[in-house]
C-alpha cells in the first residue's frame, strides 16, 4: 500500500493561500511536538448541488444552480484546523482513483496537511457523498466501502497537542487512550446513535477526553436531561468540558474542573450549505483551547467560524481562515445603526487578526474537478 501519490497532476487544486496567522505563536518553543492536532478517519469526495428550490421529487429531474466538489468526511475538520493555522496531521486511506488523487492533493498541497500517516490503497475506490442543499437543511447519498487495514501498525498517533476524535457508540478506539496517556488533549464528538440506544455507558472512550462538543438532541438523549443546559452540566461529570449546540439558539458550555459556565448566542446568516458546519465549530473551539483563550472567546470563535462556513458550499472549502474571518470583523463594524452591545462579545478579535483592511468578499477557490493547469 502506498503512503504517497506518485503522480501529482499539476498545481494545488484549492488555491487557498497559507495561513496568515499563528494562533499559538506565544505558546511555541523548541520542545513543542511537530503536530499541533492529529486526527483520522475516512475521506469522502463531496458533490455538492446548492440553488435547489426544494427536495427532489420522485420520477423527475431537479436541476440545482450551483454545484461544486470537495474533498470530505474528516477531510473538513482537517482542513478547518489547518485554515486556522494549526499544524494539522491526518491519517486516513484515500482511493487509487482519480478522486483520491484530487481528494490528496487538495489537502496536501492545497492545505498544507500532513499526510505522512495516510495511504493510498491499491484497487480501492473513493468513498463519495452527494449532498443535495435546500430550505437551509441538506439531504446525503453515499456510497462507499471499508478500506482493508493497513499492512503495519500505523495508527498509532503522533506525539501532538490535541486530537480530535468522534465517538463511536458501543465501540472503543484504542489509538484514544494511546494519544492521551501520552499527553495529548482529547477533543470528542459523536455521531447518531442508529440503535436507539444512547447509552451513556457506550461512550467509554469519553473517560480519555478533555472535551466533549455533542449536539442539544446527542447530549440530552444521552444523559436523559429535559434542557441542553441540564444535559451539559451532566456531561461535565464525565469529561472536563462539555459543550453542547444550540442550532440557531448558539451553544454552552461548562467547565467540570473550575465551575464556569458560558453561553453565546449564534450569528444570524443566509445559510447556503451547512456541510461541514460542526466540524468547523469544533475546529475553532480547539484552537481557542490551544490558544488558552477564555471559554466564551472559544465558544463565540467556535460559533463565527461555523456561520461564516455555511455562507459557502463545500464542507471543506467552506472553512474559513484568518483572513474571512478578519474581513468578516471589518465588515460587521462598519453596518450602520446597529446596537453595538452584541460587537462586544467579538471585540477579542482585535488583538488577533491581521491588518491593513482586506476587500469583501474574498473569492474561494474553484470547486471543480478536471480543470488543467494552463501551459
Amino acid at each position: 500500500m502506498s503512503t504517497r501519490h506518485a503522480n501529482h497532476h499539476g498545481p494545488p487544486v484549492t488555491g487557498h493561500h497559507a495561513p496568515c496567522l499563528d494562533p499559538l505563536a506565544h505558546l511555541r518553543t523548541p520542545e513543542d511536538p511537530g503536530c499541533d492536532v492529529y486526527l483520522t478517519g475516512t475521506v469522502f469526495l463531496d458533490i455538492i448541488f446548492t440553488g435547489l428550490d426544494s427536495a427532489p421529487v420522485r420520477g423527475t429531474e431537479s436541476w440545482a444552480r450551483g454545484m461544486g466538489s470537495s474533498p470530505g468526511g474528516v477531510a473538513n475538520m482537517a482542513t478547518a484546523l489547518a485554515r486556522l493555522g494549526l499544524h494539522t496531521s491526518l491519517a486516513a486511506a484515500f482511493g487509487d482513483d482519480h478522486y483520491g488523487d484530487y481528494c490528496w492533493d487538495a489537502l496536501e498541497q492545497g492545505e498544507g496537511i500532513d499526510l505522512s500517516r495516510s495511504r493510498t490503497v491499491p484497487g480501492w475506490h473513493s468513498p463519495v457523498t452527494v449532498s443535495m442543499a435546500y430550505e437551509g437543511e441538506r439531504t446525503m447519498i453515499s456510497h462507499g466501502h471499508e478500506a482493508p487495514p493497513p499492512e503495519s501498525a500505523r495508527d498509532s498517533p503522533p506525539p501532538s497537542r490535541a486530537a480530535v476524535a468522534s465517538l463511536t457508540p458501543g465501540r472503543r478506539d484504542e489509538w484514544i487512550a494511546r494519544a492521551a496517556a501520552g499527553g495529548t488533549r482529547v477533543f470528542a464528538d459523536v455521531g447518531w446513535d442508529e440503535t436507539g440506544r444512547w447509552d451513556p455507558a457506550d461512550l467509554a472512550d469519553l473517560e480519555h477526553c478533555e472535551a466533549f462538543l455533542p449536539n442539544a438532541a446527542e447530549a440530552m438523549r444521552y444523559t436523559r436531561a429535559a434542557t441542553p443546559v441540564a444535559a451539559a452540566h451532566a456531561l461535565a461529570e464525565r469529561v472536563p468540558v462539555a459543550v453542547v449546540t444550540l442550532g440557531a439558539e448558539g451553544a454552552y458550555a461548562v467547565d467540570g474542573r473550575t465551575g464556569e459556565s458560558a453561553q453565546v448566542p449564534a450569528i444570524a446568516v443566509e445559510a447556503l450549505d451547512p456541510t461541514g458546519a460542526g466540524d468547523v465549530f469544533v475546529a475553532g473551539f480547539v484552537t481557542g483551547t490551544l490558544a488558552e483563550w477564555p471559554l466564551a472567546d472559544r465558544l463565540a470563535f467556535a460559533g463565527l467560524t461555523a456561520a461564516l462556513s455555511v455562507q459557502e458550499f463545500g464542507g471543506s472549502l467552506s472553512a474559513p481562515g484568518w483572513l474571512e474571518i478578519a474581513a468578516w470583523w471589518q465588515r460587521v463594524r462598519e453596518v450602520a445603526g446597529q446596537d453595538a452591545a452584541p460587537l462586544r462579545r467579538y471585540a477579542f478579535l482585535d488583538a488577533l487578526l491581521p491588518s491593513p483592511p482586506l476587500d469583501w468578499p474574498r473569492r474561494r477557490a474553484v470547486p471543480t474537478i478536471g480543470f488543467r493547469s494552463p501551459v
